[in-house]
């Protein structure tokens, strides 16, 4: 099984053809990532720190998509103080096209 190893926006995934990640909403359309690590046929190319040619290739499906709603409640005993919050975060859809 062909995999490799990426970092993107500070978070490290195990990639490999046809995968979908979700990562944080991207500024732009424009991803490159940074090759950490390949493994082809058996054979593994480890980078040091990272691989210099870029050699995964990554397609954006989804530009903005929200993650599942967060509550967040606050609470004071014997003060009456109650406070809720919600949250949904936003994230980007990525598929892996080829490494």
């Amino acid at each position: 099984m062909d995999y490799a190893v990426i970092r993107l926006q500070g978070q490290q995934f195990k990639v490999a053809k046809g995968d979908q990640i979700l990562v944080g909403k991207l500024s732009d359309k424009k991803v490159d990532p940074e090759v950490l690590m390949t493994s082809k046929s058996g054979s593994v190319v480890l980078g040091k720190p990272v691989i210099a040619k870029n050699t995964v290739k990554l397609k954006v499906l989804e530009e903005e998509e929200k993650g599942d709603k967060l509550y967040v409640r606050k609470f004071r005993s014997k003060s009456r103080y109650r406070k809720t919050l919600g949250f949904r975060a936003r994230y980007s859809r990525l598929q892996v096209e080829s490494i």
